[in-house]
């Protein structure tokens, strides 16, 4: 009996692990189905309607395993997005890498996407190993190891509200691991965006990566310059609007990356009371993430490269410029130096540059540049920029207040107090006026007085001239 126990045992500890994905059922997995997109169940049951699989997949499946509010859902299917496309009203097909299909639910967009075959070596790459167009469809087990991280490669069924797993995706998001699926140094050549990704999963989930999935990312960092601008901005904004910006900018700037993201930054970090003040700017921008309030991109650049304007507009006035042509120079030239790397939308930059300029207007306005300036499409932006520093201590939190109050007043509310603030300066005019007036009267009397004295005594005595 003992004997047969111990066989039973070593046969147990050397046996081949099951082959294929587990299967977790909703008391293993924890996710709520009422939390799921009900677009997206829609596009699953119409597609298994027609004879398809079809999963919701990737960063939905882990934010709502991990009790996190998924920002969108995607469904992956066996269905070409030729197929795809006739079952749904509103559906378009899109991408040139690889094809996918987008199926509109008004304002909602569930982007559905063909299973992957894995990389064949003939696919179209650059001379890094990037690869350009990708259109080999597969079967979901080959779908699931092209996926980046094991996080990722997970899919759920919101018929049978079962979460497959191919890759211990599960139990890496329970141990907080960030851990790439397949060689690293090979896929992060394939995608380098992936190094970005990891970071942000890094931040987001409060994981560590895992020590091989980490160690090419500082040494393949120069791959990301190139990386398209656009993509490149789209997942350098994910990674400020994660709710843990600071920290990702931290393990950007650490494995290198900011070199080719936001090479200014490192030097901004470098100013007195720089990285405070872009600290004081994420941890707002995190409080509204986590709020579930919009962050605007404009507003989260303008807060990052402030303090090398504020210094170059500095030293142009110190030059002779005169203020408002210094900032405008300031701005434009710190704009076009980011350019070069991570190419800021001109939407972006307009809004920018209006936030920035009227930073100097806020300390030095009229009553008709005050209305001017509410007129402003960014002014309210603007004046949560001028509360950013006075936060900082840059300016008098006091002004900060007053502009604040005034744009979340209403148009009577505003007259009265631009009305109380110009009497108040006109006061403030006559006050000093009458006190330069009285200044200049003291002195030309006792000018007069001690002329007169000072003549008597020089002249020849007996008051001849």
């Amino acid at each position: 009996m003992l004997k047969q126990t111990i066989k039973n045992f070593v046969s147990r500890l050397f046996a081949t692990p099951p082959s294929g994905p587990v299967r977790l059922s909703r008391d293993k997995h924890g996710i709520d189905r009422r939390l799921v997109s009900r677009h997206a169940i829609k596009v699953c049951e119409v597609l298994n309607q027609h004879g398809f699989d079809a999963y919701i997949v990737g960063g939905a499946v882990r934010d709502l395993i991990v009790g996190l509010e998924p920002k969108d859902f995607d469904v992956a299917t066996n269905a070409t997005p030729n197929q795809v496309r006739p079952l749904f009203r509103r559906a378009r097909i899109i991408g040139r890498r690889f094809q996918l299909v987008h199926v509109v639910f008004g304002q909602e967009i569930i982007e559905t996407s063909t299973f992957r075959a894995p990389s064949s070596g003939n696919q179209e790459t650059d001379e890094h190993g990037r690869i350009l167009r990708d259109n080999e469809f597969g079967t979901h087990e080959e779908d699931a190891a092209r996926r980046d991280f094991t996080i990722n490669a997970l899919y759920y069924d919101p018929l049978k509200e079962e979460v497959i797993d191919f890759h211990q995706g599960v139990a890496d998001l329970k141990n907080r691991v960030v851990r790439m699926i397949g060689d690293p140094d090979t896929r992060y050549r394939e995608d380098p965006v992936r190094m970005l990704r990891a970071l942000r999963f890094q931040a987001k989930l409060g994981a560590r990566i895992d020590p091989g999935t980490e160690a090419p990312i500082s040494r393949l960092s120069a791959l990301i310059e190139h990386v398209p601008a656009s993509r490149l901005f789209d997942e350098t904004l994910k990674l400020l609007t994660c709710g843990h910006a600071m920290d990702c900018l931290r393990e950007l700037r650490r494995s290198g990356l900011t070199k080719s993201l936001i090479p200014l930054i490192d030097r901004i970090f470098e100013e007195d009371g720089g990285e405070a003040f872009v600290e004081i700017a994420l941890s707002r921008t995190d409080a509204r993430v986590r709020a579930g309030k919009p962050v605007s991109p404009s507003f989260l650049f303008a807060a990052l490269l402030w303090r090398l304007v504020q210094k170059r507009w500095a030293a142009l006035t110190a030059q002779g410029v005169q203020r408002n042509e210094a900032l405008i120079r300031a701005a434009d030239s710190v704009i076009e130096e980011q350019m070069d790397k991570l190419a800021i939308q001109r939407r972006h930059q307009a809004d920018m540059r209006e936030i920035w300029l009227m930073q100097a207007r806020f300390e030095r306005a009229t009553v008709r540049s005050i209305w001017r300036m509410m007129e402003q499409p960014r002014f309210r932006a603007a004046v949560d920029f001028l509360q950013l520093r006075a936060e900082a201590r840059e300016v008098d939190s006091v002004l900060a207040q007053w502009w604040m109050d005034l744009s979340d007043s209403n148009d009577e509310r505003r007259s009265e107090m631009i009305d109380t603030w110009q009497a108040g300066h006109a006061g403030a005019r006559r006050a000093s006026s009458g006190a330069t007036r009285k200044r200049r009267r003291r002195r030309n009397t006792s000018a007069g007085v001690g002329g007169q004295s000072t003549r008597a005594a020089d002249a020849p005595e007996g008051g001849a001239a």
